[in-house]
């Protein structure tokens, strides 16, 4: 359902697997789907919002250890209700204290 619209669209979706049909059902098949694509939608939103592909730290830990505080955002901030991570970020750069109420640290 498009959230600025409120129609319902419908999409035809093509995947490969190597699951038979007695193997899963369409449901089963559905929430692989939807699983798959709630990972992507966090990677979109960490390449899109945190230009973590342009990141110049690929040694060590460091790419793993980074990818985790930008989770850790990204989660605390739609724990909030926050829509758009981006403009949650901006609004909490303003201001540090905010970032430590989201995480209970104030």
């Amino acid at each position: 359902m498009n959230r600025k619209t409120g129609k319902t669209t419908i999409k035809t979706v093509y995947a490969v697997t190597g699951l038979t049909a007695e193997q899963a059902t369409p449901a089963q098949l559905a929430a692989l789907v939807r699983d798959h694509w709630r990972v992507e939608v966090l990677h979109h939103i960490r390449d899109t919002t945190f230009a973590e592909d342009a990141f110049q730290l690929w040694t060590g830990n460091a790419p793993r250890a980074m990818a985790t505080w930008r989770n850790l955002a990204v989660g605390a901030l739609r724990l909030t209700g926050s829509t758009s991570i981006a403009a949650a970020l901006r609004r909490n750069a303003r201001d540090p204290r905010r970032s430590l109420a989201l995480l209970g640290l104030t």
